[in-house]
């Protein structure tokens, strides 16, 4: 299956606390880190729920 590389953008301070579970589950830590998971329906719904906070990079 496709990957898709996932970048944080931006700080989770500040945020609720269920977005930065979700940066936790995507395995986002540091701003500037990249990580790459599966795209999938649910990783695709992690993305969205946080987009203000990652880019999904090419």
């Amino acid at each position: 299956m496709a990957t898709i590389k996932i970048k944080q953008i931006k700080s989770k301070i500040g945020y609720p606390v269920d977005q930065k579970r979700t940066l936790e589950a995507l395995g986002l830590r540091k701003i500037s880190q990249v990580v790459e998971k599966e795209d999938t329906p649910a990783v695709r719904g992690m993305i969205r729920k946080v987009h203000h906070l990652v880019a999904v990079i090419d």
